[in-house]
């Protein structure tokens, strides 16, 4: 028993050994540079540049809403379908159906 414990042991009488692994400890947990910081910041980059690239997406959509809102055939029909504004000669009918309707 006492053999299997020593020959377990033996590498850590060595000071370089010793040494090795709390160096490596410290610069894994300890240190302003550690893994766990540098993993942390990784995943916020990740975070970020997936709401950069949404972020881009719909700025892309507003600048083609801009653009088809630019002409006056694009505001008349923009002001048609989300206003209900009408010319003074028009009557308008809105048909709703059961399954458009929003039910509580």
């Amino acid at each position: 028993m006492k053999s299997s414990k020593t020959k377990y042991l033996k590498p850590f009488k060595n000071w370089f050994v010793i040494i090795l692994v709390i160096f490596a400890v410290w610069m894994l947990f300890f240190d302003a540079n550690s893994w766990l910081i540098h993993h942390e910041l990784n995943t916020d980059i990740d975070n970020l540049e997936k709401e950069k690239e949404y972020y881009q997406k719909e700025i892309e959509k507003d600048k083609k809403t801009l653009k088809e809102l630019s002409s006056s055939e694009g505001l008349e029909k923009f002001a048609r379908e989300e206003y209900y504004m009408k010319r003074d000669n028009e009557e308008i009918y809105i048909i709703e159906y059961e399954d458009s309707l929003k039910t509580d």
